[in-house]
């Protein structure tokens, strides 16, 4: 025969996505990483090539700005210098140059320091420089002409050559703002690829992504389709496993009451007729005897108090076991008379409230009520250390509610819900029987501040037994 299979076996069966789960992660992550450093590499190298071409090509257009306008003053000073009717001497203008050409040296030296390095932007620098060179050394050749009293032969030199220079001076110059703005446009035009290439990959790496995300989440709707199949037969199991359960539990609680009514009926009707029956016994042998004060008749005596309160005891133990107070007097009295009972012999001063319509419960209903504050308040005496508790008995419209409150020591919940085995019916017991009777089953407790035990049981008017039907 093929045993049971055990419930960690059938949760092994069910296959656990997670190692794939894990993989697609990991792809996913790779592929956000390695696009991350492709980006970046690409956003620095950006930055850079900004940086060292486009603003340093900037900062050189400034300065061949800068020479194309010193050019024009050269050229204005050119043409002053060369009217007939000037007012002033040439050397009045060395000045003039000697600012100039500083100026210029500055600035070519600037532009040559920030300017893209090509070779057609390098020969043309380098013509410029020479032509700069040939010019300010004619410049220097005019003003010692004029010192030297020749001021008609300076000004030819001047309008035949000096002049003749600037216009290359401004003509390289303006090639050199040409090349200038062409590196410009097309750094830009660099960027703009750079660019274009980024937001390709980006869409790229968005369909790369989104397959990936399409991939892992049609995976992991199978695998979860199937997970929830296999949880959703093991529920079922458990659920039916739960089912007998409760049933066998419900079972032992009905073969339990049943014991007790057997117990409590004997120890009533035979032990108690046999007790009865001694005690008679003893009563007669007590008239018969020969000296009222004899040791006989001591002993006897003796023996008698023995058995009755031998039978006291039985009689009180059956109605612990099954109280036949809850047949003839209802819920009510049999409630109130075992907090009585029970204050009496554990010495805790039990106080019992009560509020309830005439009727009686069904003995099959209310044998488990009072089951639930029997337990209730033996694990009072057990466990509280309390010495007052509150039994509060309440009928509120269609509901019945049962609260046992106690002044002891409380305990942490989670920790003390299990009881020990043969701790009575326990906590379970109790929770048991209220789901039974439809109701619901509550405690609170606190460490240092007591515990509250709370049982609500829905009241169904046609099950309750008239006034009339009590038993007197």
């Amino acid at each position: 025969m093929r045993k049971p299979q055990p419930e960690h076996d059938l949760l092994s069966e069910i296959p656990s996505p997670s190692a794939r789960l894990w993989l697609g992660l990991c792809v996913s992550l790779t592929i956000f990483v390695v696009f991350a450093v492709y980006t970046i590499h690409e956003i620095r190298w950006l930055e850079d090539f900004q940086v060292n071409v486009v603003q340093k090509n900037r900062k050189a257009s400034l300065q061949l700005l800068r020479l194309q306008n010193n050019t024009y003053q050269l050229a204005v000073s050119l043409r002053d210098m060369t009217l007939p009717e000037s007012r002033y001497p040439i050397f009045y203008w060395r000045g003039e140059f000697t600012r100039l050409r500083q100026d210029m040296d500055d600035a070519l030296a600037l532009e040559g320091q920030y300017a893209v390095t090509t070779p057609a932007g390098d020969e043309k620098r380098r013509q410029l420089r020479d032509v700069l060179d040939d010019f300010w050394m004619t410049a220097d050749e005019a003003f010692t002409l004029a010192d030297q009293g020749h001021e008609d032969t300076a000004r030819y030199l001047i309008r035949s050559q000096l002049e003749e220079k600037r216009e290359v001076i401004s003509s390289i110059v303006s090639r050199l703002l040409t090349l200038n703005d062409q590196a410009q446009v097309e750094a830009g035009q660099r960027v703009n690829l750079v660019y274009g290439k980024v937001k390709k990959d980006i869409l790229l790496l968005i369909g790369v992504l989104f397959l990936v995300a399409l991939g892992t989440g049609l995976y992991t709707l199978q695998a979860n389709r199937k997970t929830f199949e296999r949880l959703h037969h093991l529920a079922e199991k458990l659920q039916a496993q739960s089912q007998q359960l409760s049933n066998l539990s419900w079972k032992l609680i009905e073969v339990q009451e049943e014991t007790l009514r057997r117990v409590s009926r004997d120890l009533h009707d035979e032990f108690g007729q046999i007790l009865t029956a001694l005690g008679t016994m003893l009563s007669r042998a007590e008239q018969k005897g020969l000296e009222k004060d004899s040791i006989f008749v001591q002993e006897v005596q003796k023996v008698k108090r023995i058995v009755a309160e031998t039978l006291e005891s039985v009689r009180n133990s059956s109605q612990i076991f099954r109280p036949a107070i809850l047949d003839d007097f209802g819920l009510e009295q049999t409630l109130e008379w075992f907090v009585r009972q029970f204050s009496r012999q554990t010495g805790i001063h039990v106080h019992f409230e009560q509020d309830l319509a005439e009727g009686f419960f069904p003995r099959e209903d209310a044998i488990h009520i009072y089951r639930i504050l029997q337990e209730a308040l033996n694990n009072v005496a057990r466990h509280s250390k309390a010495h007052e508790a509150w039994v509060v008995l309440r009928e509120n419209g269609d509901e019945l509610r049962l609260e046992i409150r106690d002044n002891g020591i409380g305990f942490e919940l989670a920790r003390d819900m299990e009881r020990a085995p043969g701790d009575g019916i326990g906590l379970m017991g109790m929770r048991e029987r209220a789901q039974h009777l439809n109701g619901e089953f509550s405690m609170q407790s606190t460490p240092g501040r007591g515990t509250v035990v709370n049982i609500r049981i829905p009241v169904d008017r046609n099950t309750l037994r008239p006034e009339k039907e009590k038993v007197g």
